[in-house]
């Protein structure tokens, strides 16, 4: 069923209102407003065909008032509706504000009904008119080259550009296969864990699909009550709610011919995942406080941070959702898995911070990258960035060093971790002995990094003599990877 034609009707008598409403609620969406104030809100708020207004009101008459509207929403159909005898100078100003028609008082219902479906319909021919003009201007231009050149400016900007990698990036299969997806119109599930850019990705397949001239759209749905939820995706009427003032439009009306990505769809409840799956087999939906049913032509795309796979198994997630969704599916690796793709994600994000934050920055040593790499990132993409601001902000030299790694990061060094023994010295196996040596060789590189191997400096806060310190230097192997400044370290 299709949406119904909005209209707004303005008059500072709340009687006229109702009996306006009355005569046209069966046939049109009617918000209603006693105020020219009230009325702009709601044409901010929403998507108005036509505007039935009273030209005697406080403050703002309606020529005025439709004035306004003429220039801010020139599309919308302006009627007005007076119980004066007007002037001369009156029909002028009507005329200035490009006023459809003038109703006077008393009006019969089927008088109203008649002008409302006669706007609508002008409407509707006005922004037909509008998309014809559009494409003759473009005549000389065929269609094929025309999509091509807005998907190519997208692309640009939000395309799979977006997803830096290298040549040797276990992200390359998956945008290879992102790639061949994104033309056909079919549901498409991207599961990895939270932070590796499922919605980066989401939205590059977008961009370069068949709907790129069309909008999207995207909800987290991770934390969100299921009331919330509702709201968000189905909109409701004015009055279903409470703390609802007008109508809200919902995100499945909102990107109908476009695409919309639910990410975090592993956290829906079962009640929700009923609601998910009409939508994705049928196309249907009611907005709170609808009777009608309405229907939506928007490309579902959704992420999952857990394998729907083992949820079906166990029962937590619809085995029917999972496949209405899964038509196609794309798995992101983890930060950790894919730390060849490092140096440029970092140099990336360093520079968008040093621009937001205004502080220029080289970039990174190879001495800070090493760290960096050796890390696993349980946070992924967002525990990067992070660290990279936090390096930004305590930076006293153009290119970041080692040292303004924060602890946890510099304690998993390559050449301490190289050790079988080091991959989790609190759960693992081993003599005590072996495993306190372990960590301490850890905060032994961690400790002489920070403090740029000055030896003095290190002993001090470690408690130990220069000797003792040497010794256990000799002891554990660990060595200065890369020579600073000599007059920062004391022999």
């Amino acid at each position: 069923m299709k949406a119904l034609p909005t209209i707004l009707l303005v008059d500072d008598e709340t009687h006229a209102l109702a009996a306006m409403r009355m005569a046209l609620e069966d046939d049109f969406e009617c918000l209603t407003a006693e105020t020219a104030d009230e009325a702009t809100r709601l044409m901010e708020e929403n998507f108005v065909h036509a505007i039935f207004c009273d030209h005697r009101m406080p403050g703002k008459t309606g020529v005025e008032f439709l004035s306004e509207v003429r220039d801010r929403w020139p599309e919308t159909v302006r009627i007005i509706i007076t119980g004066y005898t007007e002037t001369n100078d009156m029909i002028a100003a009507i005329n200035d504000a490009g006023i459809y028609q003038l109703i006077t008082k008393p009006w019969h219902p089927d008088q109203l009904m008649m002008a409302a479906k006669n706007a609508a319909q002008l409407f509707r021919l006005s922004r037909e008119h509008d998309r014809l003009s559009l494409e003759m201007r473009f005549m000389g231009k065929t269609a094929e080259n025309k999509v091509e050149a807005r998907r190519r400016t997208l692309r640009e900007g939000f395309g799979f550009e977006r997803i830096l990698r290298g040549p040797n990036s276990p992200m390359n299969a998956t945008v290879a296969l992102a790639r061949q997806v994104a033309s056909f119109d079919v549901p498409v599930l991207i599961s990895g864990e939270a932070g590796t850019g499922k919605d980066i990705m989401a939205r590059a397949m977008h961009y370069a699909s068949l709907r790129s001239d069309q909008s999207f759209f995207e909800l987290n749905c991770v934390g969100l009550p299921d009331d919330v939820l509702r709201l968000e995706l189905l909109g409701a009427r004015k009055g279903a709610l409470a703390n609802l003032p007008s109508t809200k439009i919902g995100l499945l009306q909102k990107a109908s011919r476009g695409t919309l990505f639910l990410n975090g769809v592993d956290s829906l409840s079962p009640e929700m995942q009923l609601l998910l799956l009409r939508v994705a087999t049928e196309g249907s939906f009611e907005p709170l406080g609808a009777s009608e049913t309405l229907t939506t032509n928007t490309r579902l795309m959704v992420g999952s941070h857990a394998d729907l796979t083992r949820a079906v198994a166990d029962g937590g997630f619809r085995k029917d959702l999972y496949y209405a969704l899964a038509a196609t599916e794309l798995t992101l690796p983890a930060l950790r898995d894919r730390l060849e793709d490092l140096d440029i994600l970092a140099s990336h994000i360093l520079a968008e911070l040093a621009a937001e934050h205004s502080k220029p920055v080289e970039g990174l040593t190879s001495l800070a990258l090493e760290f960096l790499g050796n890390y696993d990132w349980p946070g992924n993409l967002p525990e990067l960035s992070n660290e990279l601001t936090r390096m930004l902000i305590l930076s006293q030299e153009p290119r970041l060093g080692p040292e303004i790694i924060s602890r946890h990061i510099l304690q998993a060094d390559p050449s301490v971790r190289a050790d079988p023994r080091a991959a989790d010295v609190l759960t693992g196996e081993g003599t005590l002995k072996d495993r306190v040596e372990v960590i301490e060789a850890r905060i032994l590189r961690e400790t002489l990094t920070r403090l740029k191997w000055n030896k003095s400096r290190a002993a001090e806060e470690l408690g130990l003599s220069r000797v003792g310190l040497r010794s256990k230097l000799d002891r554990y192997g660990v060595a200065q990877p890369g020579k600073y400044d000599p007059a920062e370290e004391e022999d």
